[in-house]
């Protein structure tokens, strides 16, 4: 393995498989098509009438199945979908094992050496081949056939050999998109014990999967038995991983096979898959808003839609929406009010909830969400974001820690007398509705 030094080099994939993928840089979102929003069920909380972004009228089908002739284009660690991203990272093969082949032949960027043979041309197509059919398409049953025979004829070092980041043969196959060789290699690392082994970063094979974007082969090692709460070293698990990139059909992949997947789980930094993709969404408006008047960027809209629906499947598969973070004790509406995020508010306010004023006035470190939109002094939906809380419970009149009401974090200057004139009037509005519901006992 330390023969010779070879390099690998491609866009979108390190030798962590994206672990620098930019601060949450997703695939574009032209790597897969559009979910059908027709006849997509709907959990309680979320009967609503929402209003779709004006990147278009966006919602994914989160339970019925997908289409079987739906083409889906994934890209892989080695292919063009990432090649729009920002950042290129090279991973260091030296005379792999697995990945050697003919002297002085070059596959898939790698140089080859006459140590081992590397399976056929043919059969090392990506995942996003156009051959794929369909989400859920079957695999090719001839590739699947050499794969195994392949994956069988390798002698028992090969098959647990490791580099030095730790790879697997089963973590090189995943993040390269090549389906019918992850999973003829989970197969057998399953029988070993090692389907979840974890490189240098904590990743199993599937947070690989789930990293670069692979939902076939996210369905194929859950299916293996790949251990669906695995996380990394940063406590991430599929889901955090999934919301934070937005990757929604990875998402419905992993939520839709019925497994005992956990929902509330926490990373390090005490945020569950909910709060990541809220932030994720949060940072991809502000992206979206900081592009030039008039010339939107359709790549930042898809991922905003995707990041969106990110959080809807999260919450129609039962996410707590009252969850807060550990470090702050914020809910998701908090996290969005706090960053401006408007279109994220105006979401999470048309949830149909039990007790949605209780939820409005929920506290973060003694802040409430109006708190907090009071504090918005450079936002342009500043106003737009207090009345949304104000019709949907949000009390004028609550403190925070330093004995504040929501008016008094309000900036000085006309706007914010003219801010201050609304929650005045809200909160002598609530005032003689209580004396008068005090009245009728």
């Amino acid at each position: 393995m330390r023969a010779s030094h070879l390099y690998l080099s491609f866009v979108g994939a390190s030798s962590s498989y994206m672990s620098a993928m930019g601060a949450i840089g997703p695939m574009p979102s032209s790597t897969y098509s559009r979910w059908d929003p027709s006849g997509s069920p709907q959990s309680s909380a979320l009967q609503q009438d929402f209003q779709f972004p004006s990147a278009g009228a966006y919602f994914p089908s989160v339970l019925a199945p997908l289409a079987s002739d739906q083409s889906q284009t994934f890209g892989s660690a080695l292919t063009t979908g990432y090649a729009q991203q920002s950042q290129e990272f090279s991973v260091h093969y030296v005379d792999c094992p697995v990945t050697a082949a003919l002297p002085g032949s070059v596959h898939m960027g790698v140089q080859q050496s006459p140590s081992y043979s590397w399976p056929p041309v043919s059969s090392l197509q990506p995942a996003g081949d156009p051959s794929h059919q369909g989400f859920a398409g079957e695999m090719d049953s001839q590739k699947l056939e050499e794969a195994r025979m392949y994956i069988q004829g390798m002698d028992y070092c090969k098959k647990m050999w490791q580099d030095e980041d730790g790879d697997t043969i089963l973590h090189i196959y995943t993040a390269k998109g090549l389906r019918e060789y992850a999973f003829a290699a989970a197969e057998d690392l399953c029988s070993l014990g090692k389907l979840d082994s974890r490189e240098h970063k904590g990743k199993t094979a599937l947070l690989v999967a789930v990293t670069a974007n692979q939902p076939l082969i996210v369905q194929d090692l859950l299916s293996l038995g790949a251990d669906i709460n695995a996380c990394d070293d940063k406590g991430q698990t599929a889901l955090h991983l999934a919301a934070t990139y937005g990757f929604p059909r990875v998402m419905q992949t992993i939520l839709s096979m019925g497994l005992n997947v956990n929902l509330e789980a926490r990373n390090f930094e005490g945020l569950t898959p909910l709060h990541c993709a809220a932030i994720s969404h949060s940072n991809t408006m502000k992206a979206l808003c900081s592009t030039v008047p008039g010339l939107a960027d359709v790549g930042l809209q898809s991922q905003a839609e995707d990041k969106l629906s990110c959080v809807q499947l999260l919450l129609t598969y039962g996410a707590s929406i009252l969850s807060q973070d550990i470090k702050s004790n914020k809910t998701v509406l908090h996290l969005a009010v706090k960053e401006g995020n408007v279109q994220l508010v105006r979401f999470l306010l048309r949830i149909n909830l039990p007790d949605m004023q209780a939820f409005v006035n929920m506290k973060a470190h003694g802040n409430t969400a109006l708190h907090m939109a009071a504090g918005l002094h450079s936002s342009y939906h500043q106003e737009e974001i207090i009345r949304l809380l104000l019709n949907r419970g949000a009390d004028p009149g609550v403190r925070n820690l330093e004995n504040d009401q929501p008016a008094h974090l309000l900036q000085s200057g006309d706007r914010g007398e003219q801010l201050k004139f609304i929650l005045k009037k809200r909160n002598a509005a609530s005032r003689r509705r209580v004396t008068s519901l005090q009245d009728q006992e």
